[in-house]
């Protein structure tokens, strides 16, 4: 019976490490590269411009932003299953938290289809004055960045009884769930810091930065996979 678990969340791991770092490359791509490729901070018509000029890359990033949070759906399930073994209750809400923020996700993505229709020519759009449809847009991506802020929020909570659990699971290495700890530090930093002191958001992004070392978990998930210890 042991053996059958242990067997399962081998595969359950390996799967899970596999879609994270799909996901990982596609939240790159839509959710950084994109935005901070097309929006020129302050200048709402050099924005407006590259969107209109690169349409093509802010619809591949919709793309992926909506790939990611189907993603996340289908990594909610595996991590409850990878991690109930060591206490139910607790991976359940680590699940929920994580659902949280992929509903907040899917609804950030809203923010770029109204830039795409803000920049299509519409007939109608014709009531605005260009810089109005201008100053919209840059506000929109702007808007979609701050929204980042709040699932942060979400997926920084999801990090701590994630982390928990595999600091306590004794079939994941330990220091994994400690590297997760400090990752959920950085998101309650980054959101807080700069909801709280705007000024100083640039400094707190930088600590947000935390989030790279996030990978080791799909790696190890993927090389290591599940070792009970002795």
């Amino acid at each position: 019976m042991i053996t059958e678990q242990i067997s399962s969340l081998k595969n359950i791991a390996r799967t899970t490490g596999i879609l994270m770092l799909i996901m990982t490359v596609l939240a790159a791509f839509g959710m950084m590269y994109v935005p901070t490729t097309l929006t020129v901070a302050g200048d709402a018509t050099a924005t407006a411009n590259n969107v209109l000029a690169s349409a093509g890359l802010l619809r591949a990033g919709i793309v992926a932003n909506a790939l990611v949070f189907l993603i996340e759906i289908v990594l909610c399930a595996l991590l409850y299953e990878l991690l109930a073994p060591v206490n139910k209750t607790l991976s359940l809400v680590a699940a929920f938290a994580r659902l949280a923020m992929t509903a907040v996700q899917g609804v950030n993505v809203i923010n770029l289809l109204f830039v795409l229709q803000l920049t299509s020519g519409a007939g109608f759009l014709a009531a605005f004055e260009p810089a109005q449809l201008h100053a919209q847009v840059l506000l929109l991506f702007q808007v979609y960045g701050v929204v980042a802020l709040v699932w942060g929020l979400f997926f920084g909570l999801h990090l701590v009884f994630s982390g928990y659990l595999v600091f306590k699971s004794g079939y994941i290495a330990r220091f994994v769930g400690i590297l997760l700890l400090v990752v959920a530090l950085g998101y309650f930093t980054q959101s807080f810091g700069s909801i709280l002191l705007p000024q100083y958001t640039q400094t707190f992004s930088t600590i947000g930065m935390l989030s790279i070392i996030e990978i080791v978990f799909p790696l190890w998930l993927l090389v290591a996979g599940v070792k009970p210890r002795q």
